[in-house]
């Protein structure tokens, strides 16, 4: 079954269930800081399994201890519920 693109009632119900996750630009987005570079490189490298895993892949940014995520579903032309079992994966190996 295919994503579907969730309103924007849906999206603020489930940005509560989140820490820091915020819409810009019509997508998830958080910005993570680690103490390091190897910090910040091995999330990205746990989070490319869970995305490989599920099928569904960021747009994410590095410069040094930082990592920012962007996410949106683009087959549902928005945000769906697989973008918000996205960030829980990342808010959980980010801990």
């Amino acid at each position: 079954m295919a994503a579907k693109k969730l309103s924007d009632a849906e999206i603020q119900e489930n940005l509560g269930q989140l820490n820091g996750w915020t819409v810009e630009d019509g997508k998830l987005h958080k910005e993570y800081q680690f103490d390091t570079f190897v910090t910040a490189f091995g999330f990205m490298a746990q989070l490319a399994l869970v995305a490989e895993s599920m099928n569904h892949h960021p747009e994410w940014f590095n410069v040094y201890n930082r990592v920012t995520i962007d996410l949106m579903t683009h087959d549902a032309g928005g945000i769906s519920e697989l973008d918000f079992q996205w960030a829980k994966q990342a808010d959980s190996i980010s801990s």
